[in-house]
């Protein structure tokens, strides 16, 4: 059969579908260009978006911290790994914080001490706190000789304050997520000894899941004088790990994004002294353990960055989250914010001696929380949550 006058099969099919393919992978590329930068731009913010305690300001006076990871500089706080959270309520690191170090330095503080603690974001502590959905608690816990050398793996820790919901949609977090330190008050009638102050976020964006939420806890070394007797009872006292557990409310709240809600806070109550209902308790807030290591780890963690140093101070914003004052006993509204004003936080401040001199004041908290006013007179951006 002749074939003359007609064009090869291949030939015709190759010529037929030659512009759809060059279409189609022009297409491809097209897209590709738009979504490479834009992955390169979701990865510093994902790898920046956790962080640790920079500073601590007790009474006026600052003291820094170490970066994650970075050269160790005397301090009083005691320095963590890496700025990721720690993940799952049996992780050993719950205690003071990612493979967590001891301090060489001790402040000294009173009952009644004002302390500012300087959450900051990034690997390097240049940037605000990323995250605002969740609580902020603070546990003490007594050293069993200098906090310098205390083993806090079996401590025993009791709580003094818990701030959750600023509003029916606000967490009291958000003001640090602007800028602002956390705020608490050394209980007015705490005994005198030597403290481990256990300042704690939990992050709860991806709580919705169990496993997801995300601890951040960071361990303060103090010697606290006076003359008090206010001691837990052993009903509020717990271990870290041990106080929480993944499935409990508070940890696990898979309706955080559809308030208003009641949040329910983990682990104990706050200790009955610091609201004043009981002077001295019959459980012991010290550990049992001495030696080297604040939790699981000793010594400088591996894979250190390239930055050393200290980390610069939090911007000095004049304001801080809301000191407690003492609450009416059965209800259900946040304890009010203090009326009074805390000192800010003293910038660009290495290492400074201990300060001695007393402040008045007291701590206190209630257990669950729908919604309260806040009369604080600083002015802080509105936030709404986000993931």
């Amino acid at each position: 059969m002749s074939t003359e006058g007609c064009s090869p099969p291949s030939l015709l099919s190759h010529s037929v579908f030659l512009p759809v393919e060059r279409a189609f992978f022009s297409s491809i590329a097209m897209i590709a260009l738009d979504i490479v930068p834009f992955l390169f731009f979701l990865l510093p913010a994902s790898v920046s978006a956790h962080g640790f305690v920079g500073s601590v300001t007790i009474d006026g006076q600052a003291y820094q911290g170490n970066i994650p990871g970075g050269t160790t500089n005397p301090s009083i706080i005691r320095q963590v790994s890496t700025i990721d959270p720690v993940k799952g309520a049996t992780n050993p690191s719950l205690n003071c914080g990612m493979n967590a170090t001891l301090a060489s330095d001790v402040a000294n503080a009173n009952p009644g001490s004002q302390i500012l603690v300087g959450w900051v974001g990034g690997s390097t502590g240049d940037s605000k706190w990323p995250h605002n959905v969740g609580p902020v608690m603070h546990y003490v816990t007594q050293c069993s000789g200098p906090c310098s050398s205390f083993d806090s793996t079996n401590a025993e820790w009791f709580k003094i304050s818990e701030l959750g919901l600023e509003t029916s949609d606000t967490w009291y977090q958000a003001n640090l997520d602007v800028g602002a330190p956390a705020n608490v008050t050394i209980p007015s009638n705490i005994a005198p000894g030597d403290y481990l102050l256990r300042s704690e976020i939990i992050s709860l964006q991806l709580a919705v899941t169990v496993g997801g939420a995300e601890f951040y806890p960071a361990c303060i070394q103090l010697s606290i004088g006076g003359s008090g007797t206010g001691a837990p009872q052993s009903s509020e006292v717990c271990q870290f790990p041990g106080c929480y557990n993944d499935t409990e409310a508070g940890i696990y709240t898979p309706n955080i994004y559809n308030p208003p809600i009641t949040y329910t806070f983990p682990g104990p109550p706050v200790a009955g002294f610091v609201n004043g209902s009981s002077s001295s308790g019959s459980g012991s807030g010290s550990g049992s353990g001495t030696g080297s290591g604040s939790s699981s780890g000793s010594g400088s963690s591996s894979g250190s960055t390239s930055v050393s140093g200290t980390v610069p101070s939090p911007a000095a914003t004049g304001s801080s989250m809301p000191s407690a004052t003492p609450a009416p006993a059965n209800t259900s509204s946040v304890y009010s914010p203090s009326s009074s004003t805390s000192p800010s936080p003293v910038a660009n401040a290495g290492s400074a001696s201990p300060s001695s001199s007393p402040s008045a004041g007291s701590q206190s908290c209630t257990r669950s929380i729908k919604r309260s006013t806040n009369p604080q007179p600083h002015k802080r951006r509105s936030v709404r949550w986000r993931h």
